[in-house]
């Protein structure tokens, strides 16, 4: 079976609403990381602006940024960028307007994958996620995807801890990460620090990966990973010293995908590679947040919503727009709600524990 992408239902600028619409205003930024007064600021949704009479596009957006109108004189050329506010530079055209109607020429299209038929109903059973929902569909659905967005898009995976406690579920990573099933990882210091710990010791906070039996001074195990970690100086280097061959970040690094692990103020350590700079961290996200199709979030809040926060609902390629597809899995049903609150509307939810999860993908995609 093959996948069947949503399509994009574009809006006809010739109406007369939008031909009688405004050019965008705009107003130079004066102040470095501050935006003008009565700017706009970005959704998830695909927004188009008029400018020179011309209903343009932005691309790479994100929400709760500001639009900057960018425009090349000699080639007769306007773009829109989406910068952040803290990106802001003296000079900056920022475009104000606080409508989203296409009245002040700014339009917001909501609609723009809208598949589903109204209900004829105005009373139904079970239209929202819980721990009762069917997911069988769910499943078939999301292996299509992963398989077209394999050869087709880019990959992002968000993940928590809880991937790597259990020996399945971790060697079920590793196997959709082998065959083709990533372009990116997000995590933080913890899931780096308890794969390591698995590969060094077989265990996840001195608790066996597999038998769940804790061993002796087995508390230690995670520290002693990321000790010796910055004692070797890199992941490189450890993998190399301690003859590692399994586990999350030794695949990443063996088949060259991104492992971006952002740190906290919680962390032990943290790890050489943990990024402690959060501005830094969000920019590295950001770099592969811009160009995901996909994002699976699995068993963590607040990378889930920090990346939920930074994606698209949509993606342009090759002039095409297409929907940028966001899951979030967690055996809570808070959690994996949390974002819908946020404001990241177009996600797919699934209630389970995240190795039953990814086991199920491994069986059915890792062949």
């Amino acid at each position: 079976m093959s996948f069947d992408m949503l399509e994009y239902n574009r809006s006809d600028f010739d109406e007369k609403v939008f031909r009688s619409a405004p050019d965008v205003l705009v107003e130079a930024v004066s102040m470095k990381g501050v935006a003008p007064e009565n700017y706009h600021a970005t959704t998830i949704f695909p927004e188009y602006f008029k400018v020179k009479g011309k209903w343009i596009l932005a691309e790479k957006s994100r929400m709760d940024c500001v639009a900057v109108l960018k425009s090349n004189n000699e080639k007769q050329i306007d773009k829109i960028e989406i910068k952040e506010f803290r990106k802001l530079e003296p000079g900056d055209k920022v475009i104000l307007g606080r409508t989203e109607d296409g009245s002040q020429g700014i339009y917001v299209h909501t609609s723009g994958f809208s598949s589903k038929k109204d209900s004829t109903d105005s009373f139904a059973f079970r239209t929202g996620k819980s721990r009762e929902t069917s997911y069988s569909r769910d499943y078939d659905r999301l292996y299509d995807l992963l398989k077209y967005e394999r050869d087709n898009g880019y990959i992002v995976w968000v993940l928590g801890p809880a991937v790597v406690f259990d020996a399945d579920s971790r060697r079920a990573m590793v196997a959709l990460i082998e065959n083709g099933f990533a372009d990116a990882i997000f995590a933080g210091n913890a899931v780096a620090t308890h794969d390591l710990e698995a590969a060094l010791f077989h265990t996840a906070l001195g608790q066996d990966i597999y038998t769940k039996n804790y061993l002796p001074n087995g508390h230690y195990n995670h520290i002693d990973a990321i000790n010796k970690a910055r004692r070797a100086g890199s992941f490189e280097k450890l993998i190399q010293e301690e003859k590692i061959n399994d586990g999350i970040v030794y695949t990443c690094l063996k088949n060259k995908i991104e492992l971006i692990l952002a740190g906290s103020i919680r962390d032990d350590g943290p790890l050489p590679s943990v990024i402690s700079d959060v501005y830094a961290a969000q920019n590295s996200m950001r770099e592969h947040a811009r160009k995901a199709t996909t994002v699976l979030m699995l068993a963590t809040q607040l990378h889930s919503i920090a990346t939920g926060n930074m994606t698209p609902s949509y993606q342009v390629i090759n002039g095409m727009v297409r929907p940028v597809y966001i899951y979030t899995i967690d055996i809570s049903e808070f959690a994996v709600n949390k974002l819908r609150d946020r404001g990241s509307l177009e996600v797919s939810s699934i209630i389970t524990n995240v190795q039953d999860f990814l086991v199920h993908l491994e069986r059915n995609l890792a062949k």
